[in-house]
């Protein structure tokens, strides 16, 4: 590689590791993106970074993208190529930043995985012969229930929740709070934990009132203190394991599920746009984009026309 395009590359690296402390991955990864420019630079005969103009970044990342580089890669390696250019201006290398005005082609969106109505069914069908099962059994339903995402759930407080109007207050993303339905086997999993929970949480709930701190939160560990998001993620692999389930369960499965579910029986975009707590209906569409897989493959083994033929 060219010993002045490698000189600049390594003086950023050295800037990421020391000025803004990033972490060794992070820095290799900058690395990894600027050394494929570099080399794209290279094969067009230029030796400076001062000569590098908008017409070759774009050409860059048509290279790139004919090559096999998915959107959100190639959006990932411009956004290196951005900061890079920002600290050779700022440091006399460069007189402007070609790449601000370079966009990467429009990543594809990856369907969620989901769990179909049997497969949930099965996950929830645990036996609920100790507190932490019956605490676990509380949380998945609740997912399932009303959609909600990790950090909402382990956020709950016992005041949080109603059962006598099955509502749960959420303390969504950016500040904004929702008011979300329970569903009847939800309420009746939470009532059944609020009844065992006392052995994890014993006179005093909150620090004000001398008991150990998060003992407000509805989720409580074997320590009394509020469950953390590893914590659960780590019960729900467990359930999903001894459930024989063929996929990877995690939090966020119960939330595409819920979605998805509720979009195949009721078709109200609107409605589950409020239930989830999207800002904006373009994020809850992809759950349209699902069911529309679904109702593809039964078009597909169903109708004369798209039946494949045996072979005879």
């Amino acid at each position: 590689m060219n010993a002045s395009l490698r000189d600049w590359i390594e003086r950023f690296c050295r800037h990421l590791g020391s000025e803004r402390r990033l972490s060794t991955h992070t820095t290799a990864a900058y690395r990894a993106d600027l050394d494929a420019l570099a080399r794209h630079l290279e094969r067009q005969r230029l030796g400076s970074w001062g000569d590098v103009d908008t017409v070759q970044i774009r050409a860059f990342a048509a290279a790139e993208h004919a090559g096999g580089l998915g959107g959100r890669s190639i959006q990932r390696r411009l956004s290196a190529v951005r900061s890079f250019f920002s600290y050779l201006q700022r440091e006399g290398g460069a007189r402007h930043n070609p790449a601000g005005d370079v966009r990467a082609p429009r990543a594809s969106k990856r369907l969620p995985a989901t769990l179909d109505v049997d497969q949930m069914a099965s996950l929830l069908a645990l036996r609920t012969d100790d507190p932490l099962a019956t605490r676990d059994k509380a949380i998945m339903e609740l997912f399932y229930s009303s959609g909600l995402r990790l950090g909402e759930l382990v956020g709950l407080n016992r005041g949080d929740i109603d059962l006598r109007d099955a509502t749960v207050r959420v303390l969504g993303k950016g500040g904004k709070t929702r008011i979300v339905p329970v569903g009847r086997e939800a309420r009746a999993a939470l009532e059944a934990w609020l009844g065992v929970r006392a052995a994890y949480a014993p006179a005093g709930e909150g620090a004000s009132g001398g008991g150990k701190p998060g003992q407000t939160a509805l989720f409580l560990g074997r320590t009394g203190r509020r469950l953390t998001p590893r914590a659960v993620q780590r019960r729900v692999e467990l359930w999903a394991r001894r459930a024989g389930l063929p996929i990877h369960v995690h939090p966020h499965l119960f939330r595409h599920s819920f979605a998805t579910h509720l979009l195949e029986s009721s078709a109200d975009l609107r409605g589950v746009q409020e239930l989830l707590g999207h800002a904006d209906i373009g994020t809850t569409q992809i759950y349209t984009h699902l069911d529309f897989q679904r109702l593809a493959s039964v078009y597909d083994a169903a109708h004369p026309r798209a039946r494949r033929r045996s072979s005879p």
